[in-house]
């Protein structure tokens, strides 16, 4: 089995920091990309940021600048640095990772964590 567990969401002003943590684990062999996505209430879930295993980066416009991903492969953690929040930032964030769970045979499948809230006041 594998987990994501979520970690770091908070109520923050407008204009400051949080970082969001999460740690894959379970029985893992590979772990290809790793995002985040957020879904704001109302709204429609939408991907973030995302992360290869070569570490190439993609991020949605509006957080460009503001927001960096990155990934510890010894850890099997990614990380999402939020700087200059905004209030349209609130929303439930989910981390995402498309992992291998053996060598031979099990394919490559999705995994979802559970979602930590980030709430940015004005």
């Amino acid at each position: 089995q594998v987990q994501l567990v979520e970690s770091g969401g908070g109520l923050v002003q407008a204009g400051g920091s949080l970082r969001l943590s999460c740690a894959a684990s379970g029985t893992i062999f590979s772990i290809n990309v790793m995002a985040w996505y957020r879904q704001a209430p109302g709204k429609q879930r939408e991907l973030v940021a995302h992360i290869t295993s070569f570490d190439s980066t993609y991020y949605r416009d509006s957080v460009k600048g503001r927001f960096t991903i990155s990934r510890d492969n010894a850890k099997n953690t990614v990380y999402l640095q939020m700087s200059s929040l905004k209030p349209e930032d609130t929303a439930v964030y989910y981390c995402n990772a498309n992992i291998m769970q053996t060598k031979y045979g099990s394919g490559w499948f999705d995994y979802w964590g559970q979602g930590t809230q980030v709430t940015v006041s004005s």
